[in-house]
């Protein structure tokens, strides 16, 4: 996931805003790259005691109740094929995380091992809040465990939400020629934990044996919370029907099901979920099977997260894009999607599959959300939730979705083990995201779009200061503290060049296209800590084992873990330059005070790409405002620009606008926020809109009483707080 502009959570934005030039001095470097030495830091590697690798017995058999619970909910037992064991997962090393402990978890993971998780759920939509009638969803979790504790285990902890009422807990238990397990009611109750959640605590009549496996039956309703998003008809592009979504990443989905929701656990899922009549149901799952008029029966057949588990459900209709591809939107969008990602994915993925090894999840399907979407993906795995701005209709913005797709084989396969090690999730995607478009693009392409990266990442650091700790890779998350609020660029950008530099210590890009291949499958459906992708990095490459390239002064791998502060090497970026400096030049051009026309028609920017144009944007944005009547005349020479439907384009020109007061194109401004409501567009607008002219600033609230209906609560209440704090 990516999003520059989210302050409490949601998968990630795409674009950033242009190389700023502050903050690149650096000192010698190694050949292909820039250096910044800094004091080295003393102290040995943090190496953790290897402990054994937990069983991993995701197929073990199952209780017959699980077949029978199955099939009275509509599905089968042969239904269930895709439950037997992950293809691959022998057994492997010990790994540093199978002790590692996660603090945003109130459960007791490491004490069970969950086999399997079955969600039966009726969805209702009705008005907000508490009482008959409501919204929400209700049903049962059942989660298949096998006991891990050496000497038995007699609670069992999850993570829960207070927005979760559970009503009622059970246990299946083995009996040897009992036939199907009696379901036996056992007590339960919750406990504080932090502001994001609570313990779900369950105590077993007589402690749970050592190996020994049961189901755990829970009846639960949700309504209104932070992890289930409901949305009013006005919310959506067909403003007919009502819609719903989850959100699970980093630690929403315990308000959406009671579960170890930490990334450290991963399982299969099933789910039956019951809808009202006209409604489809779609979720993050291998396999999707109407059963009956409005029951949908979906399996997902590899292991995954809590937070990857996604459902949504609304006025939804399908179309095939690619032989493992479809679009998911609303009626009144399929046909743009269609259009837009036609042919498109296959070739995002083959090129994936090249680098990294197999596509495992089967499909790889759109959810395009509706406007008030405000994120712009989530890579739930085999259905990215992504912003219908993606939608610019000349495919412009179609290669955003390569993000999202290279988290299929670094975030969704090989996972971090707790939020604190985010970067390898991030740092390792937009390693993966960059050779994915240098091979489809070309090096000068995604070169500018990685010193667009750079430049947000000294932005970053600028407002917070270099030795902020959360300017590290390895952070601590302190208990209580929502790893959401602990977000920024540095796992995504800092790590992006830590993978850099260890690709330019092995000195060979085809060397080290093929130790990523290797990487992923080590630790394929596993959840890790950097200290396991090290060591098998050393291991992997023997004669860097040797050097000690782990020790290098400067660039010591414990120094990129664990002090903050800027990148000591950043990649070579100069091939970006044929891209970046007629941009620049364009931009000196329109901030002069007496224009050369003939200069700047001789500048033909009708072949340059997305990334190109919004670099160009930045700098005029950077230099603004511009002499009067310099903004009218760009508008009227670049209506690819001014009139465009690229949400990128739209989101600077309206900056432009603003910063300008170029009040003629004010109405752009307003038809802009009117079309979506992502939050990194949106935000920066209303920004710019309250720190303007008197008439920018009625433009504000004009427009926000238009849209306010249409925006996701959070935005509302962000957009409230940045008109309050900017009151004259």
């Amino acid at each position: 996931m990516r999003e520059e502009e989210r302050p409490q959570r949601g998968s990630h934005a795409h674009w950033r805003r242009g190389l700023s030039s502050s903050g690149d001095v650096a000192k010698h470097a190694p050949a292909g790259g820039v250096v910044r030495q800094q004091a080295s830091r003393a102290g040995a590697w943090p190496w953790r005691r290897p402990r054994l690798l937990r069983p991993r017995g995701w197929g073990v058999r199952r209780l017959a109740g699980v077949g029978s619970r199955l099939e009275a909910a509509g599905g089968s037992v042969g239904a269930m094929a895709c439950l037997g064991p992950v293809t691959g997962c022998a057994a492997r090393r010990p790994l540093h995380s199978a002790g590692a402990p996660d603090v945003a978890s109130a459960s007791n993971f490491r004490a069970f091992e969950l086999l399997h998780l079955h969600l039966t759920l009726r969805v209702e939509f009705g008005p907000p809040g508490p009482g008959p009638g409501s919204r929400g969803l209700s049903g049962t979790a059942a989660l298949e465990l096998r006991c891990l504790g050496p000497e038995g285990v007699s609670e069992l902890h999850l993570d829960s939400h207070p927005c979760l009422e559970v009503t009622a807990a059970a246990l299946r238990r083995e009996r040897p020629g009992s036939g199907e397990p009696p379901e036996e009611p056992v007590p339960f109750h919750t406990r504080p934990f932090a502001p994001y959640g609570q313990a779900l605590s369950v105590a077993f009549p007589q402690p749970c044996r050592p190996g020994e496996r049961f189901q755990l039956l829970l009846t639960y309703r949700v309504g209104e919370g932070p992890g289930v998003c409901w949305l009013t008809p006005e919310q959506t592009a067909g403003k007919k029907k009502p819609f719903v979504y989850t959100q699970g990443q980093a630690v929403l989905n315990r308000a959406f099901f009671p579960c170890f929701d930490t990334p450290a656990v991963k399982s299969k899922y099933s789910a039956l979920i019951e809808v009202p009549d006209g409604f489809t149901a779609v979720m993050s799952a291998t396999t999707w099977e109407k059963r009956g008029p409005n029951k949908f029966f979906f399996q997902m057949c590899q292991p995954i997260p809590s937070y990857l588990v996604a459902l949504a459900v609304g006025d939804l209709v399908s179309a095939e894009v690619g032989p493992r591809s479809r679009v998911w939107a609303e009626p009144c969008l399929i046909e743009d999607a269609k259009k837009e990602y036609n042919g498109v994915i296959e070739e995002f993925l083959s090129t994936g599959e090249k680098l990294f090894g197999p596509y495992v999840w089967g499909r790889y399907d759109l959810l395009f959300m509706p406007p008030s979407f405000p994120f712009g993906g989530m890579e739930n795995p085999c259905l990215t939730f992504v912003t219908p701005c993606l939608l610019a209709g000349d495919r412009s913005l179609a290669d955003v979705i390569i993000h999202e797709i290279s988290h299929s084989w670094f975030g969704n396969l090989v996972t971090n083990a707790n939020w604190g090690e985010f970067w390898l999730n991030e740092g390792f995607t937009m390693y993966a995201q960059r050779r994915i478009s240098t091979i489809l693009f070309g090096p000068a392409y995604t070169c500018l779009e990685a010193a667009t990266g750079r430049a947000l990442l000294r932005q970053h650091m600028d407002i917070t200061g270099e030795d902020h700790p959360l300017n590290k890779l390895r952070v601590k998350i302190e208990p209580g503290i929502d790893p959401d609020d602990t977000y920024n660029e540095t796992p995504y950008e800092k790590g992006f060049c830590f993978v850099s530099y260890l690709a330019h210590l092995v000195g060979d890009q085809d060397k080290f296209d093929n130790f990523l291949k290797a990487y992923v499958n080590e630790f394929k459906f596993q959840s890790i800590l950097a200290d396991d992708f090290l060591e098998f990095y050393l291991e992997y490459f023997p004669e860097l084992k040797k050097k000690r390239v782990d020790s290098i002064s400067g660039f010591e791998f414990d120094r990129w873990l664990n002090t903050p502060g800027w990148p000591p090497y950043l990649p070579d970026l100069s091939p970006g330059d044929s891209l970046m400096k007629p941009a620049e030049g364009l931009a000196q051009l329109w901030a002069a005070e007496k224009l050369d026309l003939d200069a700047i028609a001789a500048v033909d920017i009708s072949t340059w790409k997305t990334y190109q144009l919004v670099y160009f944007l930045d700098k005029i944005l950077q230099k603004s405002p511009l002499p009067p009547g310099n903004v009218k005349e760009m508008g009227e020479t670049y209506p690819k620009i001014s009139d465009a439907r690229n949400a990128e384009l739209r989101l600077r020109w309206s900056q432009i606008v603003i910063k300008n007061d170029y009040q003629a194109d004010f109405k752009k401004v307003q038809e802009f926020l009117q079309s979506q409501g992502k939050q990194k567009y949106t935000l920066p607008l209303y920004h710019a809109m309250m720190s303007g002219s008197e008439e920018a600033r009625s433009l504000a609230k004009e427009s926000f009483s238009l849209t306010a209906p249409q925006l996701h609560s959070n935005v509302v209440n962000y957009v409230q707080q940045i008109m309050e704090s900017k009151k004259s």
